[in-house]
Formats: C-alpha cells, structure tokens, sequence
C-alpha cells in the first residue's frame, strides 16, 4: 500500500503559481494541492493588462489560465483574498493571515513582484498609478480619451506600452525617462532609437536624461516639477520603473535571496523542500551559464512547468532561452536571449522599416536578437544563438537569404 503524498502547497496563485498547480495536477491526480491568492482572481497572465486588456480589445477574463470552475473540479484548493504571513520550514507549515496554519510536503514560493514606487514628494497623489493587477486598470482606462494628458514615467516595456494605448486612444502622451534611452537595459541604443521614433510617429514626447523632482496637486490633477525646473500638467501620471521582488516571507524564513529568492537549475530553495518560480527567483540558467532573474510570461509559464514536474518526479531539465515580447499600436517587437555584452549588431532591414531584425554578436557568435514584425525569425535565433557557433557575417547580412538556411547551413557544418 503506497502512503498518501502530502499537500503542494502553492503561494502566489499568479500565472507561475497556477502552472505549478496545473503540472502537478496532470501529473498526480490525487496529490492535495493548495493555491493561495491574495487577489479575487483565479492565476491569470500579466503582460495583456497593459495592452489588449487595456484598451478594451479583450476581456479580463480572457487573461485566466482556465476558468474559476476548473480548479474546483480539478481538486484543487484555490484559496483566494488569502495571505501568508510566515513561513516555518523547520515544521514545513506555513501560516495564513486568518491564523490557520498549513503543512505541506513541498512548499512553492510564487510571489511575484510589485510596481516600484516613486521615492519622492507626491507619488500618493491619487492621479499617480501603476499597472500590476487587474484592480490597477479601472483607475487608468478613466483617463484613456481624447483631451486628457498623460506621463508616463518610465521608458520600459510598461511604460511604452501603456503610452501606446493612451496615444491610441487621443490622449497627449508624454515620457519621461532618467536614462539617455528607452529599454535601455534589454536593447541596443540603435534598436531603442528605432522604437522610440514609431512612438513619435504617433505623435508621444519624449524627455530622456531629466528627472523628476516632486508631484503636486493642480486643482485634482498633477503636476509634475522636473529637476531643471519644467512642469508637466497632468490628468494621470503611470509610474513604470520597474519592480521589487516580494522576498520577505522567505527572508523571513531564513531562505537565502539574492536579487530574488535564490534557485538552482531545479528550481529547489536553500531551504529542504522549498521551491520558487517566476518574476521572484533568480535562477541558474543552463542555456545562459549564470544565475539570472526574468521577468517574463514565458518564463513564468516554463520554469513554473519545470518545478512542477520535478515536484511530481519527472524532473526535466530547464534550460530554456529568455525570449520577451511586446505589442505597441500594431508593431509587435521580440526579444531572444538576454546578453551582458555584444560588440556588433547587425541589420537585416533598415530601422526605419515597418519590419526589421537586428543581430547581436560577440566574438564572431551570436548572444541575442531583436524582431520588428519579424517574428519567423525568432526560431532560427534562438537555434543559432545556443549552437554557440561562430556565423558567416556576409551571409547574414544577405537578406536574400532567410535566417532559417543560415541556421540549417551552420547546424550542418
């Protein structure tokens, strides 16, 4: 007779949490699984909220992994507007806010990350918002239409994002951006010049290199005071500096972090039986040879699947690439492979195009690349790029020839 497995027990029921979930459902169908949510919404997918979602082209619903229905009829615990307070890996129990406390065999932190605030005077002004969950959005979408101001602050993936929709939307939109360029830490300043001007087409005003002073009220709206003594009227200020991990309960717990809870290849804590995934962990990636922390749904679905498989024993190695995407009017740009450093990018297609790839090099080996409405190429990338090989220049700056022969000629030598 075999003993009954003790509980999965899930914290953070966001698209990581729930995919441990679901994975360790397929796997063992009679495995006590509890997921547990500090939302009123069963795991669903960030990155539509500030695009589709946003701009009323697709239901939030249509963001869940499955319906509400489905965790109930699969067995699963979904403990929703719950909170852990502690966790206490000695006893492998964690406590609830109610002061119910849970054993659990394997214990999964999901938790995530949330919107980095403004260190300044003003940022709790009630027109200063973030976009994280799905209670963030009724607050913004009030603002999205012909005549109001908005600025955003911060030119990354939110920011631009969020700006794309409100411009969409006749709104006079503003950036403002500390850095000398947009996407600054995941792009080339050439591919980031690229982006920024189709925003411009669009008629949004970027300030790069300026920062922010102080938020004041201006008769219910803000305004925005710069260093250099400029202000910005404004009916909504997004902030989209990007993210804290949530760290504290496994801090709390003595679980060694690091820029995010700390992982190795399998997603296992330093603590015994204690697992995390998505946007709080920083793992050992086994395509890249370095520990990493990503932020990403593509990420925050694979590694989840991958803990969830080895919590269930049928560990599979996780070595995916970082791959990032993003939807602004109706360019769709994408991101493969995450490099510290590169010393050429070459062009396929102009910067000025509707639809271009730029290549990353370093030593002759490509470490990375960027599509423009281009996404065919993503594959070929992404092959060539763990191939670790060196490439033929002139052949990939023949565009007349598709990445997809070049990586089956490089695959052949």
């Amino acid at each position: 007779m075999v003993a009954q497995q003790g509980a999965v027990v899930i914290v953070g029921a966001g698209q990581a949490g729930g995919w441990v979930a679901l994975t360790v459902r397929s796997l063992q169908p009679d495995r006590p699984i509890i997921l547990i949510g500090d939302e009123d919404h069963p795991p669903y997918e960030r990155p539509p909220l500030s695009k589709d979602v946003l701009a009323g082209k697709a239901s939030p619903e249509s963001t869940y992994l499955k319906p509400l229905s489905h965790y109930a009829e699969a067995g699963i615990d979904l403990r929703l507007k719950s909170r852990v307070t502690a966790i206490t890996p000695d006893a492998k129990t964690v406590t609830l806010a109610s002061g119910e406390t849970l054993p659990y065999e394997q214990l999964v932190l999901a938790t995530g990350m949330q919107p980095r605030s403004l260190p300044l005077p003003g940022a709790d002004h009630p027109r200063v918002r973030t976009l994280r969950c799905m209670e963030d959005l009724a607050p913004i979408r009030k603002f999205l239409s012909p005549g109001h101001k908005i600025v955003c602050i911060g030119a990354g993936f939110i920011g631009l994002e969020i700006a794309a929709v409100a411009a969409r939307s006749g709104c006079a939109v503003t950036v403002l951006e500390t850095a000398p360029v947009a996407l600054g830490r995941v792009v080339a300043p050439e591919v980031s010049a690229a982006i920024v001007q189709r925003h411009k087409k669009q008629g949004v005003d970027f300030r790069f290199g300026v920062a922010v002073q102080a938020i004041e009220d201006n008769a219910g709206a803000a305004l925005v005071k710069l260093a250099d003594g400029e202000t910005l009227a404004a009916d909504l200020v997004i902030v989209g500096i990007g993210g804290q991990t949530n760290c504290h309960l496994a801090r709390e717990a003595g679980i060694a972090c690091d820029n995010g809870i700390m992982v190795d290849a399998e997603g296992r804590t330093s603590a015994p039986a204690v697992y995390a995934a998505g946007d709080v962990c920083r793992q050992y990636s086994l395509a890249l040879g370095r520990t990493i922390r990503l932020e990403s749904w593509q990420n925050a679905q694979n590694q989840a699947v991958a803990v969830g498989k080895h919590i269930a024993g049928a560990p599979e190695p996780y070595a995916d690439l970082p791959w990032f995407w993003t939807d602004q009017y109706d360019d769709n740009f994408q991101i493969v492979g995450a490099p510290e450093r590169w010393d050429r990018v070459i062009w396929r297609g102009s910067p000025d195009d509707d639809k271009f790839t730029a290549i990353y090099l370093l030593d002759g080996r490509i470490v990375a690349g960027n599509t423009l409405n281009n996404a065919r190429d993503i594959r070929p990338l992404r092959e060539m790029i763990l191939a670790r090989a060196e490439v033929d220049i002139g052949l990939l700056q023949d565009t007349q020839t598709s990445l997809i022969k070049i990586q089956k000629l490089q695959a052949a030598q």
